[in-house]
């Protein structure tokens, strides 16, 4: 009953940041289309837009912040294979169960900025130093919302790594293809 639940929140949660990270990979097309303009505007009819820029870097902004969960999740992000590959399963459990820990810790640090910097975005009106000088609230948000999808992401791994720690099998059997 007890890994039944397990299994359903581990897989819930799987979908949710495979669907934002397949959504958010929507907007790769979206930033190079906005470089794209923005070179030719430039250096072809020499008319520089004022608004490219600031929002090529809000949605690069976005693209990493919000694609750091779907990362995490296919297992994407940098190890330290030398050690982590010579080590047994147990630990390589605790290694990650320490790390993911680490990583949630971060997250709240990330999460709790991004709430007061939202606050100060709103009560200031923050805006970006240029000439379009666009609202910034709305990255803040987007950066709160990333790093609790991480956070949440990291939690399913944790309960996945415990499990396969404490009872030597796997809480959720792995397909047989790889998804990329």
């Amino acid at each position: 009953m007890f890994k039944k639940f397990l299994q359903i929140f581990c897989k819930t949660i799987d979908t949710i940041v495979m669907w934002l990270g397949k959504g958010t990979s929507l907007l790769m097309p979206v930033l190079a289309f906005i470089v794209a303009f923005e070179v030719v505007a430039r250096y072809v009819f020499d008319a520089p837009t004022i608004w490219a820029y600031d929002l090529s870097l809000f949605l690069f902004g976005y693209i990493a912040a919000l694609g750091g969960a779907y990362a995490q999740q296919k297992k994407s992000h940098i190890n330290v294979d030398i050690l982590y590959l010579s080590v047994s399963p147990k630990v390589k459990n605790i290694f990650n169960l320490i790390s993911y820990s680490l990583g949630i810790f971060f997250l709240i640090i990330v999460c709790y900025m991004a709430i007061t910097k939202f606050n100060e975005a709103i009560e200031f009106d923050y805006r970006r130093q240029s000439e379009w000088a666009p609202v910034m609230w709305h990255f803040w948000v987007m950066l709160g919302v990333a790093s609790v999808v991480f956070a949440i992401q990291l939690l399913r791994d944790i309960i996945e790594e415990a499990y396969h720690l404490f009872t030597g099998l796997p809480l959720i059997e792995k397909e047989s293809k790889d998804e990329y």
